[in-house]
């Protein structure tokens, strides 16, 4: 036996020393782990794991062509007199997070306004000196080529979501040369693929028929449950006790 009077292997804590009771809500100990290595992209046809850089071919065709303004006469006419509202409507259908009013008034600032500045430079060039003409000028095409890669960029975005192809050319080029053609092709683009999306999911098909008995099959279907269980006392009738 074991000596009453050796130590203890046990050291009593005091109040004071004691831990702590951690307050742990139910489930709490349950939550999901985020592993970086599965959040991975995979193919969607043999399922393998796609490398960072990759990026689906930009093969598809766009709906309409660029100069298919006149496909669409609402976004043509908008597009015609307020491309700024047009070109809001693009930028919210591609970023939901933007609101339309801020790249709308951006445009309208940046563009039309521009756009107006040079008509009144043009209106008074006799009373404008010509070296300040000049600047006014060189400002207007650096803005409007900064207009056509702020607005290419969005373009960009559209044909990645879409895997469209680069026409006519690059999504900048377009925007500074055709700048409200390729406004009203973005709003086209888009709103076929929507009617696309919502056609697809409003596709059903069509319930089988239903099939009604006659009134010779309900007969035949009555007599038939009728005479089973008749059937089954027969069989049950015809036991013969044998004695052992």
């Amino acid at each position: 036996m074991a000596d009453g009077n050796a130590a203890s292997r046990y050291v009593k804590l005091r109040k004071e020393q004691a831990p702590v009771e951690e307050d742990i809500t139910p489930g709490e100990l349950n939550q999901p782990i985020d592993v970086p290595q599965l959040n991975v992209r995979k193919c969607h046809e043999c399922m393998q794991v796609l490398p960072e850089t990759y990026e689906p071919p930009s093969d598809e065709n766009w709906t309409t062509g660029i100069f298919g303004c006149a496909e669409d006469p609402e976004s043509c006419r908008t597009g015609l007199f307020c491309p700024c509202v047009l070109f809001g409507r693009n930028i919210e259908a591609v970023r939901e997070e933007i609101p339309w009013t801020q790249p709308c008034v951006c445009h309208a600032i940046c563009v039309e306004g521009g756009m107006a500045l040079a008509a009144v430079t043009a209106l008074f060039s006799g009373y404008i000196d010509p070296q300040t003409t000049v600047v006014i000028c060189e400002g207007l095409f650096f803005a409007w080529w900064m207009c056509g890669i702020y607005s290419g960029l969005f373009r960009q975005e559209l044909q990645k979501k879409y895997h469209l192809k680069n026409a006519p050319c690059d999504h900048c080029m377009v925007h500074c040369c055709l700048h409200w053609c390729a406004l009203c092709q973005e709003h086209r683009e888009m709103k076929n693929h929507l009617s696309d999306t919502e056609a697809s999911s409003s596709t059903t098909m069509d319930p089988p028929p239903v099939q009604e008995m006659n009134t010779e099959e309900k007969r035949d279907a009555s007599s038939s449950s009728s005479s089973s269980p008749s059937s089954a006392k027969s069989q049950h009738n015809d036991l013969e006790m044998v004695p052992l």
